[in-house]
């Protein structure tokens, strides 16, 4: 087989004049040569953390630790609805979009509920509708790895409270057809409460692709749930939030876990959404990284998904818990199985130097090659 060839800095950093502005003066939180900590490219976080303006918001907070932080919830709440054209009460806000999930599976999977999920899809819904003995039914994915709706739809009976969509969806990256998508909403809304997603929303290029927020604003059953743990930087933070009609939006609310939002993270939200051009920069200069490995990776043979979020899904060919093994023991950490795709990786994008020291590790490794 072809392998994994080796890509220069010069040809990192001359990807896109987004990438050749600026980059340069960030704060960066990648690893420093010689580290004994592997090269995280597992959890899809943004290698580069928060923006400044969040960083010195933290910092200007610690003076507010003393104090409890509910005060400071509508501040966010009244922020994110703005942007959304939808108002305060249509937003909850949760610790990571985790929580999100969790009201949503609680709230509509209680007493043994029927759940209809894709499958691969982000575990969080399953897990949590796990605990309160909902039953979850699975649908695969089509044989392009992305969420078949039409079959969806047809395993949407009228006993099923809720459908759960992510979009793009984790772990293949892929994004639905945004009017399929739309239709599918409007139409099985009628028979179960839909939960989309959107956790890599800021992450699409796809000019195609529209947040669900419109059905939200039109009054359907749907809840969309996002994060500030992606393209903002804030996965250690844990801040989240839903959209949903303000009846499901106090719904939710009476699920809260106990788990509140701390005032450091809400004070960084704040300023992170305001922050634009850190998100897009960080958007683009991910967007390159990822494009950058995914041709190299199907020169040489490899399958991959056309992947919209901030990691690659590609097929080995070979055990992933050996490929695994194989990185870890060059200091590279990917991601986690997802079945039935047992041969295949959830790679995600970290700093040049980063994806830099994957290319080569892979090349080290040599896997028994993409399938015949």
């Amino acid at each position: 087989m072809r392998h994994l060839p080796n890509v220069s800095r010069r040809e990192w950093l001359g990807m896109g004049s987004a990438m050749a502005t600026g980059f340069a003066l960030w704060p960066s939180l990648s690893l420093a040569s010689g580290s004994s900590e592997p090269v995280r490219l597992h959890s899809n976080e943004n290698p580069y953390g928060p923006s400044q303006a969040a960083r010195e918001a933290i910092v200007s907070a610690l003076s507010e630790g003393n104090l409890y932080p509910y005060q400071s919830y509508p501040d966010l709440r009244h922020m994110i609805a703005a942007r959304e054209g939808l108002t305060p009460d249509h937003v909850v806000l949760g610790a990571g979009s985790q929580e999100i999930l969790r009201m949503t599976a609680m709230a509509y999977g209680m007493s043994g509920g029927d759940v209809v999920i894709a499958n691969p899809t982000y575990e969080g819904i399953a897990d949590h509708a796990a605990t309160i003995a909902a039953r979850v039914h699975k649908v695969p994915l089509d044989s392009g790895l992305n969420t078949d709706l039409d079959a969806m739809d047809r395993r949407t009976t009228n006993s099923v409270d809720l459908v759960f969509i992510c979009n793009p969806n984790n772990p293949s990256g892929t994004i639905s057809d945004t009017p399929t998508l739309e239709q599918f909403c409007e139409e099985v809304s009628r028979r179960a409460v839909i939960l989309v997603d959107e956790a890599y929303f800021e992450q699409v290029a796809d000019p195609g692709y529209r947040s669900m927020t419109s059905m939200v604003g039109a009054g359907s059953n749907v809840i969309v749930s996002r994060t500030f743990s992606k393209v903002y930087g804030l996965a250690g933070l844990r801040v989240g939030y839903g959209l949903a009609r303000p009846d499901i939006a106090a719904r939710l609310r009476q699920f809260r876990t106990g788990a509140s939002l701390n005032i450091l993270g809400i004070r960084a939200a704040i300023a992170a959404y305001k922050d634009q051009k850190f998100m897009l920069e960080c958007k683009d200069r991910i967007n390159a990284s990822r494009a950058i490995i995914t041709a190299h990776l199907k020169d040489s043979g490899h399958r991959c998904t056309d992947s919209q979020a901030n990691f690659i899904f590609f097929q080995l060919g070979s055990s992933l818990a050996d490929f695994q093994a194989g990185m870890l023991k060059r200091n590279i950490r990917v991601g986690r199985a997802f079945p039935p795709y047992m041969d295949w990786c959830r790679l995600s994008v970290g700093t040049e130097e980063e994806m830099e020291a994957f290319q080569t590790a892979f090349t080290q490794f040599r896997p028994s090659g993409p399938p015949e």
